[in-house]
């Protein structure tokens, strides 16, 4: 694991393990109490993908704990915290494309896919994603069908990668796929999505425009992006 990255209590029942899948080798904090009880996966944002400047970092290891911190409290029998590509670790196949234009390709879901299947194998899952890990977490469910996916859920989560790029005027990720080109299969899923009231960066229209059924959206009053989720981490956990 790498040093300097932001620090989070860990509980003595989670264990640090790294995935090697086909193309990446991801980090994961691990907690399974029962194997063959139904799974709960944490997927990451995009993490420190860029630097205040706009420019690209040399290392999109999350700055946040929000995610972990929500995780490691969760009292489900099996939960797993899975980071993206690049995160936390060293792998010599990290780039900066795979947090920039190509932080959703093919490569990254695959990877995100193969270490959900080595871990949870046939037992049913519910993913969770926050922000860039509510698209990669949708792309697994749908382009993945052995996986028995249950639940989705996200928060703050970019469901809908051009109109996201579009709304903030910025160049396309024309090496990542994009859930806009599976909103029917998407649909499919039982979901819930956490929306930040006053986040700027997924602005709530985005996922409204991109959601099947306005049921499923939960609206949190004084959340950024990144911040005023603190009231609703219990109901995160209780998904």
């Amino acid at each position: 694991m790498l040093s300097g990255c932001v620090s989070v209590t860990v509980p003595e029942e989670y264990e640090y393990q790294e995935i090697q899948t086909s193309y990446f080798k991801l980090a994961s904090w691990q907690k399974i109490t029962n194997p063959t009880a139904p799974y709960k996966i944490y997927i990451e944002g995009d993490g420190a993908a860029f630097r205040a400047d706009g420019s690209v970092s040399f290392n999109p290891t999350p700055r946040s704990t929000m995610l972990r911190e929500i995780a490691f409290h969760d009292k489900h029998p099996n939960i797993i915290y899975l980071a993206r590509p690049c995160q936390f670790v060293k792998d010599k196949k990290c780039q900066p494309k795979y947090w920039s234009t190509a932080r959703f390709s093919k490569e990254s879901v695959q990877s995100e896919y193969e270490a959900i299947k080595t871990i949870v194998k046939s037992n049913s899952v519910t993913l969770v994603g926050f922000s860039g890990g509510a698209q990669i977490a949708g792309l697994a469910a749908v382009k993945y069908t052995d996986l028995n996916v249950q639940k989705l859920v996200t928060i703050a989560g970019n469901l809908d990668v051009k109109s996201w790029t579009d709304y903030h005027k910025i160049s396309p990720l024309i090496l990542s796929d994009d859930l806009a080109n599976y909103k029917t299969e998407y649909a499919k899923f039982k979901q819930v999505h956490y929306i930040g009231r006053l986040d700027n960066n997924i602005i709530p229209q985005i996922t409204e425009n991109f959601v099947a059924d306005s049921a499923t959206l939960i609206y949190v009053q004084n959340a950024t992006h990144n911040t005023g989720w603190e009231n609703i981490f219990a109901d995160i956990r209780n998904e």
